[in-house]
């Protein structure tokens, strides 16, 4: 059993280091949509990955359920986005960790998926992130060039 968990660990992490989505297989039990649902949390939060198939209508819900953001890390991530826009997108530190440009977009990662998914932003970050509609970049990128 732990060469098959590290193989989904490995496979969702080579995804994200080569700019993909990790997307895992769909459950193949049908007609239950908490086995969809379970497979699905298991898969984010044991494997890393960030999307899953579905092969029933019924299993769509619960996946997408399952797959989003937790609203803690949405409230975290609006937050240090939020306070590096006022830094200038420069290393911060907030609440005692410090954050630079890979956890910027690691958290407006969190926050595209957050609002694809419907969990809803605080206000303020909704405002100044996504106040003219969808943004798919990431804020303060045009500004900071590597």
């Amino acid at each position: 059993m732990r060469s098959w968990s590290r193989a989904k660990a490995e496979t969702a992490a080579a995804a994200l280091v080569n700019g993909l989505v990790p997307t895992h297989n769909p459950c193949s039990v049908l007609g239950e949509p908490d086995a969809a649902r379970g497979d699905a949390r298991r898969a984010r939060e044991q494997f890393g990955f960030l999307r899953m198939y579905s092969i029933h209508p019924g299993q769509i819900v619960p996946i997408v359920e399952s797959m989003r953001p937790a609203a803690e890390d949405v409230t975290r991530g609006a937050g240090i986005l939020l306070a590096t826009q006022s830094a200038g997108w420069g290393p911060i530190s907030h609440h005692g960790e410090m954050h630079d440009r890979a956890s910027y977009r690691f958290f407006w990662d969190v926050l595209k998926r957050a609002r694809a998914t419907g969990v809803p932003l605080p206000p303020d970050a909704e405002r100044a992130f996504f106040q003219d509609g969808f943004t798919a970049e990431a804020p303060g990128q045009r500004e900071n060039q590597d």
